[in-house]
């Protein structure tokens, strides 16, 4: 388990202060968790977020781990901890070639969340292969959920680790943008919106259309969960803005919002190269088959709403 020398150890002890399992039965902790992790090359990292799952104060009910054709030890690892623990899963599926982001990650989740008994879960998890989770992060997630009947979506900050200190990722993220690396869903918001859409830019779309159905979306900044490979690191910053573009076209990003977030983009020390590639992608969605968002009202709502941004109206961004 090499994780580039990573040195903290946050993920692997209890919060202090963190509440105990036996303490939230009032709260109905008899609620069950389906887990889906979506993998591909991940060997060097996935045996951290392995041993955070397994170690949780609040265990999964099933977790499907499913490998993307990967090349690499991560199936034999994930293998390895699926034969100690029953309750995990492995699902296998053809090797592209590459690595795919964005629709390419739903459709890998997809295949692994119809392995899963629909009648049997209360709560959903989009879980990545690349994280290190507090110890109570499934417990903390359920408190919080059933303090909040309204609460929908939630869960903890993404944090990155460098020299021994931890920096927010993606520290301008909106509050209402609760990131996908470790994403849960309150069952009856999953059906509200129709589950995780089927295009590129899919951890945005169901955070607008929670919020629009009025469901509360937000994060757990207590809950700090440790990225291993920072943000967009697999494709690079030219591969990753390109794919931000094409998911802003796909789900319908107002083209003024998205030129000033281009410009915005520029004066953030990354050299413009993922501001030029998110432009460069935006307008690509113009001429290609990339799948987009069919629901007009849910695109008129979200150009509405950052419309009202740029006015500084309120809005979901607050």
């Amino acid at each position: 388990m090499r994780a580039r020398g990573l040195r903290t150890t946050v993920g692997l002890i209890s919060r202090p202060g963190a509440t105990t399992c036996d303490a939230l039965y009032s709260l109905r902790m008899d609620r069950n968790y389906l887990v889906v992790s979506p993998v591909r090359n991940e060997a060097e990292f996935i045996e951290l977020t392995l041993k955070s799952v397994t170690s949780q104060t609040l265990r999964p009910l099933r977790w499907v781990i499913v490998d993307d054709g990967s090349t690499d030890k991560t199936r034999a690892l994930a293998e390895e901890y699926a034969s100690k623990h029953p309750w995990i899963e492995v699902v296998s599926r053809r090797d592209r070639g590459y690595r795919q982001s964005g629709i390419g990650v739903v459709e890998t989740f997809y295949d692994g969340f119809a392995r899963a008994d629909s009648s049997q879960w209360d709560y959903v998890m989009k879980l990545d292969g690349d994280l290190l989770l507090p110890l109570d992060y499934l417990e903390q997630l359920t408190l919080e959920f059933e303090r909040d009947p309204r609460l929908g979506i939630s869960s903890g900050d993404i944090f990155n680790e460098a020299k021994g200190a931890l920096t927010l990722d993606s520290p301008g993220d909106p509050a209402f943008h609760v990131r996908g690396a470790a994403k849960a869903y309150r069952r009856a918001c999953w059906d509200a919106i129709g589950g995780i859409p089927r295009v590129t830019g899919f951890d945005c779309v169901d955070n607008v259309k929670a919020r629009m159905l009025g469901w509360d979306t937000r994060r757990i900044p207590s809950l700090k969960v440790i990225h291993l490979r920072h943000t967009g690191e697999a494709n690079g910053a030219w591969k990753n803005g390109f794919k931000d573009g094409l998911g802003a076209n796909a789900i319908g990003y107002h083209p003024l919002f998205l030129l000033l977030k281009c410009f915005k983009r520029l004066f953030l020390g990354r050299c413009g190269i993922d501001a030029l590639g998110q432009f460069c992608g935006y307008m690509t969605g113009y001429f290609t088959d990339v799948p987009r968002i069919q629901d007009r009202q849910l695109v008129e709502y979200l150009r509405r709403q950052q419309l009202n941004r740029l006015l500084g109206r309120e809005t979901i961004w607050r």
